[in-house]
């Protein structure tokens, strides 16, 4: 059923954020007296109609969710009646005109900053402390010193509370110049102040892929073991064929101890296509087994895999945990904070992308946002409001790019009318167009193929 869970998060995000978009401009176009004529959520057949108001504005509920749209009265679409020719919006002052183009992104925004602000006010957060796991020898993260159960305490001078702090300060300093001052705490040694250093262009690039920071850098975080414990059997896998069960422990493979899951995983992916030897306790009882791996293609390269999933997590200690409780004025204030933040980290990653300090893999198309969508729904409400305020600011932050065919380019067509006091060609604005269009297309192409590329592994 994961499937149903992947749709249905899809279109409750997409159908909710797009009308909150096109609310933004509806609002603000009514408050500034522009006639509005059609406000849609969804495009395609209209399920539901009504009209309604002075000046007879179609409500619609169309069948195809993935959108919605706001139509405003305008004489380049056909001829206006001459009493309504000042409400027309080709009629409205340039800077009227930007703010309706501005109330689509501002309302994202805002209504990231007002989730957010609730789940910070109602729920506080869990901080869980960011504190080094395992170190690879020789590795960037080696060589800057960095040591098993150094706790991070600012990363370029900022103080890092969380996984994810450490991970984007990491990842908008090597964006940048490759170099990553750092401060940690040491057991018996207190604060310590260490720099890691990327050199080369290529290697801080591939750095920047999806899931390529940590491994890239050879560190991992202190994680609570989890035991090598069979959580859940595919059906028709390696490991189901084999007669394993959700609940057997496995102990070694090939007569090589396994203490943990990840020591499994390990051992699993070092040995594709093979027959190997299972040892493993089921209800106290041990047991032994032959059974010969799949292989995947990960990065060129084969990894061995049982198709199996790992069981629930255990609890973090008390010790590794702070939970934050805030006040209204407090969470308000973060919330705000934090979206400012995170659209300025995106306008930063955005502009690196462009001339190659970021990698291109980080463009999502809708497989991935949809896969997303549906892996947070089931993780809980928490987790899917989550998911909903980093996609409203990205759809906020989007739209305000300066192409012509998004709100960013049209409100440049204004500014552009407003300095020399006329409007630019018919011919100019449809060059624009086109041009937007291309780049539009290419910016999904590429995000289309990273999501074909993340399916097929």
């Amino acid at each position: 059923m994961d499937w149903l869970w992947t749709i249905v998060g899809f279109i409750v995000a997409v159908s909710l954020l797009v009308t909150v978009h096109e609310y933004g401009h509806y609002w603000v176009a009514r408050k500034l007296g522009f006639k509005v004529l059609r406000f849609s959520v969804g495009f395609g057949p209209a399920l539901w109609t009504r009209v309604a108001g002075g000046d007879r504005t179609e409500y619609v509920i169309a069948a195809l969710p993935l959108g919605g749209y706001v139509k405003l009265l305008d004489e380049r679409e056909g001829p206006v009646p001459p009493a309504d020719l000042e409400r027309s919006f080709t009629r409205k002052h340039p800077w009227q005109r930007i703010l309706v183009l501005l109330a689509g992104p501002a309302f994202n925004i805002a209504f990231a900053i007002l989730v957010l602000w609730a789940v910070l006010w109602v729920s506080g957060e869990p901080q869980v402390k960011p504190v080094v796991g395992t170190v690879v020898a020789d590795s960037l993260a080696a060589r800057a010193d960095l040591r098993t159960n150094d706790e991070f305490q600012r990363i370029e001078g900022r103080t890092v509370a969380t996984h994810s702090d450490v991970m984007l300060g990491f990842m908008e300093a090597i964006s940048d110049d490759g170099k990553v001052d750092i401060e940690v705490r040491r057991p018996g040694s207190g604060v310590r102040v260490l720099e890691l250093r990327v050199e080369d262009a290529d290697v801080r690039r591939a750095l920047t892929e999806p899931q390529g920071l940590l491994p890239g850098i050879g560190m991992r975080f202190w994680v609570p073991p989890v035991p090598a414990e069979i959580g859940k059997v595919e059906a028709g896998g390696p490991a189901d064929v084999a007669g394993l069960r959700a609940g057997d422990l496995i102990t070694a493979v090939d007569g090589e101890p396994i203490n943990d899951f990840r020591a499994l995983v390990e051992a699993i992916s070092s040995r594709p296509n093979r027959e190997v030897v299972i040892d493993y306790r089921r209800e106290g009882s041990a047991s032994q087994l032959t059974m010969r791996t799949a292989a995947d293609i990960v990065d060129g390269r084969e990894i061995g895999r049982i198709r199996v999933q790992t069981p629930p997590p255990p609890p973090w200690p008390e010790s590794m945990v702070t939970q934050r409780s805030y006040g209204p004025i407090e969470s308000l204030s973060l919330a705000t904070v934090r979206a400012w933040d995170m659209t300025v980290l995106q306008a930063k990653m955005f502009a690196r992308m462009l001339v190659g300090q970021v990698s291109l893999k980080n463009l999502s198309g809708p497989l991935t946002i949809a896969e997303f969508a549906g892996e947070s729904a089931q993780s809980g409400l928490t987790e899917f409001l989550g998911f909903l305020i980093v996609i409203s600011l990205s759809l906020g932050f989007l739209n305000l790019l300066p192409i012509p065919i998004l709100d960013g380019g049209q409100i440049i067509y204004q500014l552009a009318e407003w300095a020399r006091g006329a409007p630019l060609s018919e011919r100019v604005q449809a060059l624009g167009q086109q041009v937007g269009i291309v780049l539009l297309l290419m910016l999904m192409s590429v995000a289309l193929f990273n999501d074909f590329a993340r399916q097929l592994g």
